[in-house]
Parts: structure tokens; sequence; C-alpha cells
């Protein structure tokens, strides 16, 4: 019993010198592994999700005259549609941009 854990023990942490037929075995072993271990053991079970295509974030600037209430994306997203001609916007994020007075020169607005 004793002769049993100490080779194990010697397995586990790897204790046998380079040049030992123990040695090989344990390689021989590894690259079994590694070969013909099958890949479904390295994936989770979930199939991969189909990404929906989306397309690109496009930033827009728009004056303060035109953005009177920033939170109303509403009104943002009819400024950019006849802006840019688009049917389908989607205002994704409304960002203020400031002078070096601290006063709002623009809004830079992200659109789907």
């Amino acid at each position: 019993m004793r002769g049993l854990l100490t080779t194990l023990k010697k397995i586990f942490f790897w204790n046998y010198e380079r040049n030992t037929w123990q040695w090989d075995v344990l390689c021989v072993l590894i690259l079994v592994f590694i070969f013909l271990t099958p890949n479904r053991w390295f994936f989770s079970g979930e199939r991969p999700q189909a990404k929906a295509h989306q397309s690109p974030v496009v930033t827009v600037l728009l004056t303060p005259e035109v953005v009177t209430n920033e939170a109303d994306r509403g009104h943002i997203e009819q400024h950019v549609r006849t802006l840019t001609g688009r049917t389908k916007v989607e205002v994704v994020d409304v960002r203020k941009v400031l002078g070096p007075d601290g006063k709002t020169i623009s809004f830079e607005v992200d659109i789907r």
C-alpha cells in the first residue's frame, strides 16, 4: 500500500528523472490525452448563438439650437432622420460637447 501511494505521489508531483522509462510513459500519456480527447469535452454544452448583424454606430453632431432637451430621444431621432435622409434611426447615446468657457457648443449623437 505504501509503495502505491509513493508511486502516485511521484506521478502527481512529476518526481521522475528525465531519462527514465516512467518519464517517457508520462509524456506518452499526456500526448495520448491531447490528441485522442474528443473536442466536445472542451466546449460548453451551449451552442453558440448566431450574432445578429448590427449596423455600426455613427456619430452625428447637432447644434444646441436643434437639441432643446437631450433626454427627448424622439425629437432628436426626428432631426437626425431629416439630416441623414434615413427612415430608421435609433439614438444610442447623446453627449454634450463643452467649450473652454463651459458653454455647450454642440451635441454628439451616436445613432444606429
